[in-house]
């Protein structure tokens, strides 16, 4: 169910661990991309298709509050998971390609758009018309 409560789990996915005095810009950003899901899709409800889609898009939303008007709360978040090069014996394997020269706020930018963004391409599967 998508609910302030799915979305508190993900950014904890994220090692953001949600504090007291962040519950109400929480509830904000959910009300929001429930207000624009159904929206756009024209239903009373979220439909259950899309709920992930909608989790990420309110964390989304969330992360860049907090990255525009409470950076200092954000240095929890780790965006050094992408691994740039493992080298074991004589094999190398290399990742991430072009992504070693990003600044830690370029990744964290590209991370909230990617999750303001990703899935928004499934909602015309769950439009209905409006008359």
């Amino acid at each position: 169910m998508f609910d302030a409560k799915a979305v508190e789990k993900r950014l904890k996915m994220f090692g953001y661990e949600i504090r007291a005095e962040d519950k109400a810009a929480l509830t904000f950003c959910v009300e929001k991309v429930r207000s624009t899901v159904k929206n756009e899709v024209n239903c009373q409800e979220v439909p259950e298709g899309l709920e992930k889609t909608a989790v990420d898009m309110a964390a989304g939303e969330f992360l860049f509050s907090k990255k525009t008007f409470a950076p200092a709360d954000m240095e929890g978040l780790d965006l050094d998971y992408a691994v740039k090069q493992i080298q074991i014996g004589d094999t190398n394997t290399v990742f991430a390609v072009g992504e070693g020269s990003l600044t830690p706020e370029q990744r964290l930018t590209s991370f909230i758009n990617y999750l303001l963004s990703c899935g928004k391409d499934q909602f015309s599967a769950f439009r209905r018309i409006r008359w």
